[in-house]
């Protein structure tokens, strides 16, 4: 013990009275010493879980500020992604944008997501959960709101790119990092109600678009840049990824559960201290004295040691590449290709109709059905966007606020069904309703079956975060998650890419594709394992 050190000219005494031999450093005697004290004093404490220690921790204040805290976070995320597409009824007469353009531009922040997945995702299973959230946060607020000031469309199209790397990063991260504070037996509600804030992210976007870029006021010059009001509504966007990465940096703790594999245990105690001392404020208890049964998990990785420039450089390739290669093997190798498939289709049906929905919805003024209204690509660029048609961003919100119902569900059944068929049913439902949004022919009809779509597909996203979580364990769970969100991109920017390509002429195909899509995730989804209530490894 740091205390027990000798002063003077004492020999250093170890347990029981013995002295140090004179060829022995005192400094080498005091932690013989340490490791001695520490073995005898930890032999009298009670070993336990993860579970254990977290059930100990108990449930309450602390959890629901965690849970307020990764909401705002997943929420930032959702305002990121979806403020492009509003954005294309205006903006595309400023950028001078075709409909093609449009496609690149939804597709373009996906991109970013795409390659910032598993790069993030890998450095959290790393290095902590808690940095890495606060840099993707922080890269995500910071380069989608330099995007507002972009005067041309390729810069303003590199700029969505780049914050779309940051949100790639913070959308696995944030769903590992929760679950990781929660008892099992809450998990999967809270897990559904952390995703509700994706709802709450939608209906503030769409709230936000609604408010300012119809209007005038919010419009002023910068030397010889434009500032319209939809530039305004991109800064503004940009506030929450901002202010979710402060409070992550001041207040958040790192994951207990990562510590604990990370072989920190005393620093996991402290969390769970903590997480003690607010769940029963003012009750005049204590944690438990316990130590925790820390298992680190041995990695297969070379060391770089005495490596070349071109070994160190394989070496990393090796480490890097190495939760992919653990994700297909043994027994999560079925889970990991139905959930590939699944990510795959639900990414292509949910973002290639969402991103499209207020320009479909602008040109449903005329009446009729999404696809009744076609134009030539030369048409279409040439149409005014001014005076701007609040009309179609009230549509955009009562579409966001349609997700309401689904996240509600979500938070009262998880824990009994379960996540595998929730999952199923939700693609199944969602896959018919994007059929009749083809099939209907008035205004009305393709708003109600839209914000049916809205509803139940948000059901289908809330069961994948759960199952995403409770499938792998610590040492893969971030990896993975990123993973399976940058080939969920991949579908993203295919979605969008056939959108801009055919939606001026062939508005049939990729509307019918989406619903084609979601069918095929469902009928996937019956082959994963159920996840109820498992306790995480």
């Amino acid at each position: 013990m740091r205390g027990s050190k000798s002063t003077g000219d004492e020999e250093p005494l170890l347990k029981g009275g013995n002295r140090l031999p004179n060829d022995i450093d005192s400094d080498e005697g005091e932690t013989l010493f340490e490791r001695s004290a520490s073995k005898e004093a930890e032999d009298t404490r009670t070993r336990i879980t993860y579970e254990e220690a977290v059930d100990a921790a108990g449930f309450g204040l602390f959890h629901w500020l965690l849970l307020l805290v990764c909401g705002w976070a997943n929420a930032s995320d959702a305002v990121e992604i979806v403020c492009v597409s509003f954005l294309l009824p205006t903006a595309r007469c400023d950028l001078l944008l075709s409909s093609s353009d449009m496609g690149l531009l939804t597709a373009s922040i996906f991109l970013g997501m795409m390659v910032g997945g598993y790069m993030w995702g890998y450095l959290a299973d790393q290095k902590g959960r808690r940095s890495v959230l606060v840099v993707s946060l922080g890269v995500n607020g910071v380069f989608g709101a330099l995007a507002s000031a972009a005067p041309w469309f390729w810069l303003f199209l590199l700029l969505r790119f780049i914050s779309g790397v940051g949100v790639g990063g913070s959308i696995p991260v944030i769903f590992s990092y929760f679950s990781e504070f929660m008892p099992r037996l809450r998990r999967g509600a809270m897990i559904s109600a952390l995703a509700t804030f994706w709802m709450a992210g939608n209906i503030l976007a769409a709230g936000l678009a609604w408010l300012v870029i119809p209007r005038t006021w919010a419009h002023f010059s910068m030397g010889r840049l434009d500032f319209k009001s939809w530039r305004v509504f991109v800064v503004l966007c940009s506030v929450p990824s901002l202010t979710s990465a402060l409070i992550f940096r001041l207040l958040m703790p790192e994951s207990p559960k990562f510590l604990m594999e990370a072989g920190r245990e005393s620093d996991a105690i402290h969390v769970f201290r903590l997480m003690f001392e607010l769940n029963t404020h003012g009750k005049g208890a204590s944690y438990p004295d316990v130590s925790l049964h820390v298992n680190v998990p041995q990695r297969a990785y070379q060391t770089q040691t005495g490596l070349s420039r071109g070994g160190r450089l394989v070496s990393v390739l090796k480490k890097g590449l190495m939760p992919l290669k653990q994700m297909f093997e043994g027994t999560l190798k079925c889970r990991s290709l139905a959930l590939l498939v699944i990510f795959y289709c639900i990414s292509f049906g949910f973002y290639g109709l969402w991103m499209w929905f207020p320009e479909l919805f602008a040109r449903l003024e005329a009446g009729g059905s999404p696809c009744a209204n076609m134009s030539s690509p030369s048409e279409n660029k040439n149409q005014s966007c001014y005076p701007v048609k609040t009309v179609v961003y009230e549509e955009g919100f009562f579409i966001a606020a349609s997700n309401l119902p689904g996240n509600i569900f979500t938070i009262l059944v998880m824990d009994s069904v379960g996540g595998k068929l929730l999952l199923s049913g939700s693609l199944l439902a969602s896959s018919l309703s994007v059929f009749f949004i083809y099939i209907v022919h008035t205004k009305v009809q393709s708003l109600f079956l839209s914000c049916l779509f809205s509803g139940v597909s948000v059901i289908a996203w809330n069961a994948l975060d759960v199952l995403g979580t409770e499938l792998y364990p610590t040492q893969l769970r971030s990896s993975a998650l990123g993973v399976f969100t940058g080939v969920g991109r991949v579908a993203a920017i295919t979605a969008n890419v056939i959108f801009g390509r055919l939606v001026d002429s062939e508005c049939a195909v990729p509307i019918l594709l989406v619903s084609a899509m979601l069918l095929c995730g469902g009928l996937t989804a019956f082959f994963l394992p159920h996840s109820k209530q498992t306790a995480l490894t």
